[in-house]
């Protein structure tokens, strides 16, 4: 089943049991895909459908990060109750010891010699990751890893 088949039978589960805060949720998804599947023109594969979850979730932890500021704990606990809904349909993220066994094989593998091969290093490490981290973490492991 892939991830789109997923959510949309997942709508109808919580329509069943009127989950509202999860419907909810599951219905922007839906839209967010559809509007991804309009600027591509064609049915969004799974690696596709997952970036839009975690654009969705980055956007979300933005959002969550002014509302702190600004003394709103409705609505950071609204944030990260759809937070923790979109997550689940995220693969688990990595462990901090794999993060850096990976970084240190991008850096061989990549030949980099210092900072300025950072973006080299970090091509070579996203597709290693393959989502399973963020890229804020794996480029500081790979900046600690290219000033020793």
């Amino acid at each position: 089943m892939s991830l789109t088949e997923r959510i949309s039978a997942d709508v109808i589960s919580a329509m069943k049991s009127k989950s509202e805060p999860e419907l909810s949720v599951l219905r922007l998804v839906r839209a967010a895909f559809k509007n991804k599947e309009i600027d591509l023109g064609h049915p969004l594969n799974d690696d596709e459908a997952m970036a839009v979850i975690k654009t969705m979730v980055k956007q979300g932890n933005d959002a969550m990060k002014d509302f702190i500021a600004d003394n709103r704990q409705d609505l950071v606990d609204k944030q990260t109750q759809e937070t923790e809904i979109l997550e689940r349909y995220l693969p688990k993220p990595l462990p901090a010891e794999e993060i850096q066994k990976i970084c240190e094989q991008a850096v061989a593998d990549s030949g980099a010699t210092g900072v300025q091969d950072m973006g080299k290093v970090m091509g070579v490490a996203m597709k290693l990751i393959a989502g399973r981290a963020s890229g804020d973490v794996v480029k500081e492991s790979i900046q600690k890893l290219l000033t020793k």
